[in-house]
């Protein structure tokens, strides 16, 4: 009896570990390309569309998002729901510390994180780079400091939905590749497909 489990638990985890380590080449050409996409827009906007004054347009955050994104299309992270909720939330939190708080980054930086991990569980909207979202709100430069809650609208909901759409776009264009992971959301946004 303990050597069937053994043997069964040895089996499961040589599938686990094999399946994992798999290498895909079209599913890393994808994520490259929804990766490079995603951030060059948003990059590109950033340095052809606005003056120089108003140069905030890409923030690190968007860089972790595009790895959830386009590199684990499949995670609860992953989600619409998650993406933009959590960033939201995220900035609003940083932002409210800030005002709140500016001068004390020891308590600042630790407590917008803190917040808004809570307050992601809480909405069902975890997004891990939403924490930084919030960090950077509060230890960002003083041109995002100065955005105050603008900072919510534009870099973050802009950036967000822009890596949103282009996730939709990439993250469908083969039939192995199915984003958002609930069908019935998928259905919706590709009706005319």
């Amino acid at each position: 009896m303990v050597k069937k489990k053994i043997k069964r638990s040895l089996r499961i985890s040589r599938y686990v570990i094999y399946k994992e380590t798999l290498v895909d080449y079209k599913e890393h050409f994808w994520s490259f390309v929804g990766a490079f996409v995603g951030i060059g827009l948003i990059a590109y906007f950033q340095s052809h569309w606005l003056t120089k004054e108003e140069n905030i347009f890409l923030i690190g955050s968007f860089g972790a998002s595009s790895v959830l994104l386009y590199g684990a299309i499949q995670s609860p992270l992953a989600q619409p729901r998650n993406l933009i909720v959590g960033h939201l939330i995220s900035a609003f939190i940083g932002v409210s510390i800030y005002k709140l708080l500016p001068d004390i980054i020891w308590v600042t930086a630790p407590l917008a994180v803190a917040l808004s991990i809570v307050a992601m569980q809480m909405t069902k909207s975890l997004h891990p780079p939403g924490g930084a979202t919030a960090l950077i709100a509060v230890i960002g430069t003083e041109k995002i400091k100065a955005l105050g809650y603008f900072y919510i609208i534009s870099p973050v909901l802009t950036g967000t939905l822009i890596l949103f759409v282009v996730a939709l776009v990439f993250n469908n264009i083969t039939k192995q590749r199915h984003y958002p992971a609930d069908k019935k959301l998928r259905e919706i946004f590709w009706k005319w497909r």
